[in-house]
């Protein structure tokens, strides 16, 4: 074995782009490939882009982009897009149809759960797409009527959205578990990241995302990154704080009640922390790690 072979087995191939035949520039001399490239900038320019472990339509789902989120193209072949998410750093396949070129900058961001985008002010057109909480976008207008016009795009006019589905880029919602919260009986969807489907990881991604606060994309990253380690297991913990076990994360609420999205309820849902326990320590055991979000 190759000290690039060392290290590569070291890196995690969800956040490094590398295969033996092509790979991200910027791991040169940290990993053996026949070819390096430089990514592409482009952005999401579909309302949801489902991102593939493989580049195969049955291929498991790894994640799932919003509009309008940045992303670095590594390679486009066959009708799929080999990318990383500038928003979380994950790397997988997605169809090219879903990419756009980037545009202007983005100045809001969605605050509803869902809005629709459409192609002219008025709530009785068909809509384009369907935008989800923490998009960004570019407003380029906001209008008397109560609309926002979003800038145009290298692919066309930018469309329409209800202006108090808004929020400037940085304004935040402090209270992630009222967040969270809003996404009540969703359903759960295995790397989803919106409230037509979502898993448990990203449930803490988005709530935590309109607080400011960035977080790793799966629960194993969340386990061992997110925020600060809070000494003392679950007797330590607070309402607010992330419980970890082994491919699962909650975030803990009041009345010792834990607020997750889970495949027991194939929903998001709120439940006693001692039924979650009762149901799951045979399979998963006892918490392994509790993580207090910060800034």
């Amino acid at each position: 074995m190759t000290a690039e072979e060392a290290v590569a087995e070291r890196l995690d191939i969800r956040l490094h782009a590398f295969r033996s035949d092509l790979a991200d520039v910027g791991l040169q001399g940290r990993v053996e490939a026949a070819r390096f490239v430089e990514p592409v900038a482009a952005r999401i320019a579909t309302g949801t882009a489902s991102v593939r472990e493989q580049p195969r339509a049955d291929s498991r789902q790894a994640t799932e982009l919003l509009f309008g989120e940045a992303v670095e193209v590594f390679e486009r072949a066959d009708g799929w897009a080999w990318v990383r998410n500038r928003t979380d750093g994950y790397v997988g396949y997605l169809r090219d149809t879903a990419l756009g070129l980037p545009g202007t900058e983005p100045t809001h961001r969605v605050a509803a759960l869902r809005s629709y985008l459409f192609d002219g002010p008025d709530l009785k057109l068909a809509p384009r797409d369907l935008l989800h909480l923490t998009s960004p976008v570019a407003v380029a207008e906001t209008r008397d009527d109560g609309w926002s016009r979003l800038a145009d795009t290298p692919e066309g006019p930018g469309g329409y959205v209800w202006a108090r589905h808004l929020v400037p880029l940085r304004a935040t919602a402090r209270d992630w578990i009222a967040t969270a919260r809003r996404f009540l009986g969703a359903p759960y969807a295995w790397g989803g990241r919106s409230s037509i489907g979502l898993d448990c990881s990203a449930l803490v991604q988005l709530a935590l995302a309109r607080a400011g606060i960035a977080a790793p994309r799966d629960s194993d990253m969340q386990a061992a990154g997110l925020g600060e380690a809070v000494e003392g297991g679950v007797e330590a913990a607070r309402p607010g704080d992330v419980l970890c076990w082994p491919g699962h994360v909650a975030f803990l609420v009041g009345g010792a009640k834990i607020l997750h999205a889970n495949g027991f309820h194939m929903a998001v849902a709120e439940e006693k922390l001692a039924d979650f326990r009762a149901r799951t320590l045979e399979k998963v055991g006892e918490v392994r790690a509790v993580r207090r979000p910060t800034a």
